[in-house]
């Protein structure tokens, strides 16, 4: 495993790159309604991209195995765990929804986040489905810190997820970003302490945690891309990319609209 170490001039590129794509993700927020449709949604991200000089980076990635993905957003609608193709279904009161936003700069740096939106007044489950995955995102964030190992995050996360009863999907997972869209290290959202890479400062990854209502089993549908829950329960996700610094970590992917850190980890993170 080779996990690439950015310099001050990499990690100042990355910032920007990750406010942008946030950024994205704060022009969408206030259209978030019932009748809106996720291709309106997949519009509106383009715009703001096209306004701030960024390009997408999902619109036409093709892993090997896959067919082009069609969308400049992923947008994932209730039991949709992840890559959900943007489509013209109108979403309704009670949806709750996963825009993940990938951008790539004039200067070729990746910025990449993703956030859940509630559409209307959903219900309690929904809520605090969506709470409780923000949370486990941010604890997996605050044990980032040179000298710590990588698989800290996950059980922090793991841990937290079954203590509230929710299961943690593990076929997808956190990586590495910087001018490439997927770099070493994979970040598991479950795992033992202890284990794992040690971290280092100037290390760039995501954690990206999605935590399912019902079973863990998910599955893929025929458009090769969108992944569901095998039980049809809910499933939500949040998304940071940070830095480990030499104190601590830094979260690259804040924005003005961007929910700030729960207040129970906030003095664990810079």
């Amino acid at each position: 495993m080779t996990i690439t170490i950015k310099d001050d001039a990499g990690i100042a590129a990355m910032r920007e790159a990750c406010r942008l794509a946030s950024e994205v993700l704060d022009d969408i927020a206030p259209h978030i309604k019932p009748g809106l449709t996720t291709l309106d949604i997949d519009r509106i991200a383009a715009a703001t991209m096209q306004r701030q000089g960024t390009r997408s980076a999902t619109i036409g990635y093709q892993p090997s195995g896959y067919p082009p993905y069609p969308g400049h957003v992923c947008t994932s609608v209730n039991h949709v765990v992840c890559h959900g193709i943007p489509a013209d279904k109108p979403l309704k009161k009670g949806d709750i929804v996963n825009v993940d936003v990938t951008v790539i700069t004039p200067g070729g740096w990746y910025g990449d986040t993703s956030r859940m939106y509630e559409v209307g007044e959903c219900s309690i489950a929904a809520k605090r489905l969506c709470r409780l995955t923000w949370e486990a995102m941010w604890l997996g964030i605050a044990e980032v810190k040179a000298g710590a190992h990588l698989g800290n995050i996950g059980h922090a996360i793991q841990k937290f997820a079954h203590a509230n009863h929710l299961s943690v999907v593990r076929e997808y997972c956190g990586h590495g970003i910087g001018q490439n869209f997927h770099e070493e290290p994979q970040v598991l959202h479950y795992g033992q302490p202890g284990t794992g890479p040690v971290l280092e400062p100037g290390m760039i990854f995501t954690i990206e945690p999605m935590l399912n209502l019902g079973r863990r089993e998910v599955r893929e549908l025929q458009d090769g891309w969108t992944v569901v829950t095998r039980d049809r329960s809910l499933s939500a996700q949040w998304e940071h990319t940070v830095v480990v610094t030499p104190t601590g970590c830094e979260v690259l992917s804040l924005s003005a609209g961007a929910p700030q850190p729960p207040d129970f980890i906030r003095s664990a993170v810079t």
